[in-house]
């Protein structure tokens, strides 16, 4: 299983979130998604890094895109952000039944919710805990319409551990998670993940595949 340790970083509640993702580039883990799981179906592949590390109370997690193509059709959360230029984060508490799987598009509209399954037993975050949710887009706010080209975008976002089922003064030592990127309404489809997914077709909604993610005290 591949493993990750996610380092504690106690000034990150200090900061916001534009500062914070300049601090992630200095003192978060840094790793690469890269895994062509279904390269005889969808071999493009976007130069995907991530940085993550946790405060007291939240994780923050910054991805960095280089591709060439962009999409942001959507601007509410809860809309299917996966059909845009998307970075996603799926985890899970080690012995809960339910993983969450949290979805952005590259303007940092969310997509999130709690399931057991794909189709099964989905309950959509709400409004409110979607607004505890900190996002900041190098692209901005706006969207707009498919672009052909080379382009770089990152997106930085906060996700209180209260809302991930996370007790933060009972951390557990580790959770389970990967880490996605995809663009299913694009001319460029992809599905590019942190660790291997060992599937026929794409499915990140496989928690058997997650790694862990070690939270460091």
């Amino acid at each position: 299983m591949k493993s990750l340790k996610v380092p504690y970083i106690s000034t990150l509640n200090d900061i916001d979130i534009e500062k914070a993702a300049d601090l992630l580039d200095d003192a978060g883990k840094k790793d690469l998604i890269e895994v062509l799981n279904w390269p005889e179906l969808y071999n493009y592949k976007p130069i995907t890094y991530f940085w993550i590390a946790r405060s007291s109370d939240s994780i923050f997690i910054k991805y960095s895109v280089k591709g060439t193509m962009l999409k942001a059709s959507y601007t509410k959360d809860q809309q299917p952000v996966n059909e845009d230029s998307c970075v996603e984060f799926f985890c899970k508490v080690p012995g809960n039944e339910k993983y969450m799987n949290f979805e952005f598009n590259c303007i940092g509209t969310c997509k999130a919710s709690r399931r057991k399954a794909r189709n099964e037993d989905v309950i959509p975050y709400s409004k409110e805990e979607l607004g505890m949710i900190k996002r900041h887009s190098s692209l901005g706010r706006r969207a707009f319409n498919e672009m052909e080209g080379m382009f770089e975008w990152d997106l930085t976002v906060k996700i209180p551990l209260r809302i991930m089922g996370i007790d933060p003064t009972n951390l557990p030592e580790k959770i389970l998670g990967n880490f996605y990127k995809c663009a299913d309404g694009t001319d460029s489809m992809h599905y590019v993940t942190w660790t291997p997914i060992k599937t026929e077709r794409p499915d990140f909604h496989r928690t058997e595949f997650f790694g862990e993610l070690i939270l460091e005290k």
